[in-house]
């Protein structure tokens, strides 16, 4: 006799167990009969399963969201992420810190402040942006679906605003590029468990000028472009993953001269995670041209701490 796709999936997540990989079967479901409703601080989740932070504050990799939402709250659960990371290339630094809940496996909020070191183009000039986000998981599971072809899916937006002070507003304002906007972006991770390997795309509908910090759209480009984000992640040992981002930009500026050209972003990291309250990540960036700097290459740090 046939086993059904049911019983299938509970022998994958059984060797899983096995393996010390996976959390038992009522934490994975979200606990047993006799819980509350509302679990606060759950860790029910697979390790580093649920991504890091990203730059924008969104569950993910250092680059782009994933379908993952914050935290290793499952079903019934309501967990928090808090992180700092800072990104150093040849001629600029910049600093972020954010915090993200995820309830239910299902929402997640995020807010994140990042502070942009412009002094190479503006001596004494700091950029600062705020964003707010939210992402929903509409349809799969990661886990439990991740022996079958589906993947888990999920939708967010970011809304952005900019303070960039008088000088570089100045400039921003010449290419009459916006100080706040809007990003919609639709996310699919794929989990193969057995091979250890996580695979994501995400498709971001956008206007930013280099993510935001010069601003959104510009006289030529003021509409909404949609760019695809890839990125991988392999899991070494339960605790340690190697992994990869590609992040497609818009060129908005580049009417403006060779200096505002706008390239992709790529980074190749490794992500830490001795426990499922503390994860560390150590990235190498490839950010291209910024403002007339080219080969920003360099290295990015974060740390992110789980409730």
């Amino acid at each position: 006799m046939t086993p059904s796709p049911l019983a299938l999936r509970r022998c994958t997540l059984a060797a899983a167990m096995c393996l010390g990989l996976a959390a038992p079967p009522q934490a994975l479901a979200g606990g047993d009969n006799n819980a509350s409703p509302l679990r606060i601080g759950g860790q029910g989740k697979l390790l580093l399963t649920g991504g890091v932070s990203s730059i924008d504050g969104a569950a993910g990799g250092g680059l782009t969201p994933w379908a993952t939402t914050a935290s290793y709250a499952t079903e019934g659960e309501l967990g928090a992420t808090v992180h700092g990371s800072r990104a150093v290339t040849r001629d600029y630094a910049l600093n972020t810190a954010g915090v993200a809940v995820g309830w239910n496996d299902r929402l997640e909020l995020s807010l994140a402040q990042q502070s942009f070191d412009a002094g190479v183009v503006v001596p004494g000039s700091t950029l600062r942006q705020t964003i707010v986000g939210a992402k929903w998981r509409v349809a799969g599971d990661a886990v439990l679906d991740s022996d079958r072809w589906m993947p888990q899916l999920a939708i967010g937006a970011l809304y952005k605003h900019l303070s960039p002070g008088a000088a570089v507003g100045g400039v921003l304002d010449s290419v009459n590029a916006r100080r706040s906007g809007a990003e919609l972006y639709a996310s699919a991770t794929k989990l193969l468990l057995a091979q250890g390997l996580l695979l994501n795309g995400t498709l971001r509908a956008t206007r930013a000028n280099q993510n935001g910090l010069l601003g959104f759209g510009s006289t030529q480009h003021s509409g909404y472009r949609l760019q695809p984000e890839v990125s991988a992640a392999w899991l070494l040992r339960r605790d340690l993953a190697l992994g990869a981002e590609y992040r497609f930009k818009p060129d908005n500026l580049a009417f403006a001269g060779p200096a505002f050209r706008e390239d992709d972003w790529k980074d190749v990291f490794i992500a830490w995670a001795p426990s499922k309250h503390l994860s560390l990540t150590l990235a190498y960036l490839d950010l291209g041209n910024i403002v007339g700097h080219p080969h920003q290459r360099g290295g990015y740090l974060s740390l992110q701490v789980a409730l």
